[in-house]
């Protein structure tokens, strides 16, 4: 070490410590370190703290320099930012408070006792002063993921609560962060802070890379800020705050973007409040707010059970149930023949269940529901009743229901062609009547064949529910891709960007996979009105698109064109099935017998813990 700090110019260089052979003498040149290093002015001092940012990114977890007092130097340096301006506009300062707050953030990550550790060492009010924009949003960014990991533990979440603002700033946050960026950085490239640039791309991009960057960080601003409120979510005294209609009615929007995908975002914190007794009421008192739910249950998007959850949760309370009850009942419908989605288990199952508990607990007053809604509980239910009924027939009064039902389909089939589209719907309708209800892969080709017929009849939502009632029968879910191309164009007929892109998206993915000559992309190319469409949706969901028409930077919308492809691919895309599918004593087209629970399995829809519940959200 001697040799290596002779040559070296500073005197008690970090780096120069950190390669010290003796352990003892190691650890107490780097206690010196942190404890000096906020006291002193030399230049240079940005290059031992990006070193302790790439040590804190890659090894997390190591208790070393957390024993050693790390937070108690980041947060002087912090304070030192934020109270002495001519020390941070001198050589790279500016840098210095941004790393600081993203060591404390990474730290305090996974190890509670970490946590423990930064909130003992005082972190938490210039991490505030931060969030308070007392800087720029790139440190708004990196206090909110540093306070958002403090929050989540039950010993260090007192000591965030303790500061009142911080839940009022984060739902601030949260609404305005995409404009911000947006008007801060985005719009004007030529305004951008050279020090933004660089942490945004680490000095290797140009202004589309900046740009790109600058998209996910804002998305990433936003749904940190999320995960803080998240926290507050789960105590009850904290809901008025955070259940105010102008806030709520936001959430369904805010879903971190393609940038940010692995986010639950405001579907996530929508789930947390619907969790909580006191959260359902004011959920449940907006009508735009549940139908947004209705439409992410029913989309192809990662977090489509988050929702799902919402509105059972719903349900199942007597104060919330008849306020939601008619707006909810048709999604659910759709949805009650899928059976896994992700690690919920017989979802469909649940689903039966709770509508089959409303409809027993009916009567009088909060708990009536219209005419309309029991008579589509009822039908599910006999649907019920139909396939124990089946379970019990002999195979070969089923081959017989299945042949009858294919003979009714290939009549559709041949009115579509002749251009009889009603005439073709009404055939579906009757094929599906027909059908056995095991007969899964028959069915998921009668809805997907019905749901274009009401595409074509400029009925997207009738195309929607049976596009989704297909898709919950494919095995597996969700990938059926002629399905999600159809409800892709039904989405887009409704004006709903976001699940349109991600059903288009899906189908393009699900064309890349596939053996069928009529979908699978020659030479990888994707099909033009896919291409077309999904170009059209990305700049509808664009995440700074709102901000972006605010502050001028959107003036003309550019045509789509025919994003639904040549008029001819109806028939390229049309679905039939060959006898042949009716083979092997139709096993195959059967399905499980157990895919409905006996009754004797009934209970309440599982309800997570706060571990499921918080998990998702990026760290």
């Amino acid at each position: 070490m001697d040799k290596v700090s002779s040559e070296c110019p500073y005197p008690g260089c970090f780096f120069c410590v950190m390669k010290e052979g003796n352990p003892n003498k190691r650890r107490a040149s780097v206690l010196k370190f942190f404890r000096e290093l906020p006291s002193q002015d030399e230049d240079g001092q940005v290059l031992p703290i990006s070193g302790l940012w790439n040590t804190a990114m890659a090894h997390p977890n190591d208790p070393e320099f957390v024993e050693l007092g790390i937070f108690e130097c980041m947060a002087a340096l912090i304070w030192k930012g934020l109270k002495n301006r001519r020390w941070i506009s001198h050589d790279q300062n500016i840098y210095i408070p941004y790393y600081a707050a993203h060591v404390i953030g990474s730290y305090t990550m996974n190890m509670e006792e970490f946590a423990e550790s930064a909130v003992h060492a005082g972190v938490v009010p210039p991490l505030v002063e931060l969030l308070r924009g007392r800087l720029t949003w790139v440190e708004q960014r990196v206090a909110v993921r540093a306070l958002g990991h403090l929050a989540t533990y039950a010993s260090t979440f007192p000591a965030i609560a303790s500061h009142g603002e911080i839940l009022e700033l984060s739902i601030q946050l949260a609404t305005s962060s995409l404009e911000i960026v947006y008007s801060h950085f985005y719009q004007y490239a030529d305004r951008r802070l050279s020090y933004h640039c660089d942490l945004l791309t680490r000095g290797m991009g140009g202004v589309e890379m900046e740009s790109r960057k600058a998209e996910e960080w804002a998305s990433q601003l936003q749904c940190w800020s999320l995960q803080l409120i998240n926290c507050f979510a789960f105590k009850p005294e904290f809901l008025p705050t955070i259940c105010k209609t102008e806030f709520l009615v936001k959430l369904p929007d805010m879903w971190g973007g393609l940038v940010n995908e692995n986010s639950p975002a405001g579907v996530g914190l929508l789930r947390t409040i619907c969790h909580q007794k006191l959260g359902r009421g004011p959920v449940a008192a907006c009508p735009d707010l549940i139908e947004a739910l209705c439409n992410i249950a029913r989309s192809s998007d990662d977090w489509q059970y988050m929702a799902i959850d919402c509105l059972l949760w719903l349900l199942q309370d007597p104060n919330t149930c008849h306020k939601v009850i008619d707006k909810v009942v048709p999604a659910l419908i759709d949805l009650a023949e899928i059976t896994t989605l992700g690690d919920h288990k017989k979802l469909g199952d649940s689903i039966v269940n709770i509508l089959q508990d409303c409809i027993q607990s009916q009567g009088s007053g909060k708990s009536s529901i219209s005419s309309h809604t029991r008579e589509q509980i009822e039908d599910l239910l006999n649907s019920k009743q139909k396939f124990k009924w089946e379970k019990n027939m002999p195979k070969e009064d089923l081959h017989i229901k299945q042949a009858a039902a294919l003979v009714v389909k290939l009549e559709g089939n041949s009115l579509f062609s002749s251009g009889n589209i009603s005439g073709a719907a009404s055939k579906y309708s009757e094929a599906l009547a027909l059908c056995p209800l095991r007969s899964k892969k028959e069915r998921v080709v009668l809805y997907s064949n019905r749901a274009q017929c009401y595409l074509l009849l400029q009925q997207p939502l009738a195309a929607i529910s049976d596009a989704t009632r297909a898709l919950c029968l494919h095995r597996p879910v969700n990938r059926h891709a002629k399905s999600l191309w159809r409800r892709a164009q039904a989405y887009d007929m409704l004006g709903l960007a976001k699940e349109s892109l991600l059903d288009a998206i899906l189908f393009i993915n699900e064309c890349s996979q596939s053996n069928d000559p009529d979908l699978s992309l020659r030479q990888n190319k994707v099909p033009d009105y896919a291409e077309r469409l999904v170009k059209k949706q990305m700049r509808a969901a664009w995440l700074f698109r709102e901000a972006a028409i605010k502050h001028g930077g959107v003036h003309t919308q550019e045509d789509g064109g025919n994003i639904y492809g040549p008029e001819n691919d109806d028939d390229s895309e049309w679905e039939t099935a060959s006898e042949s599918d009716i083979g092997n004593d139709g096993r195959d087209d059967m399905g499980n017998d157990d895919d409905w629970n006996n009754d004797d399995e009934r209970k309440d829809y599982d309800k997570p813990s706060l571990k499921d519940i918080k998990h998702g959200y990026n760290a």
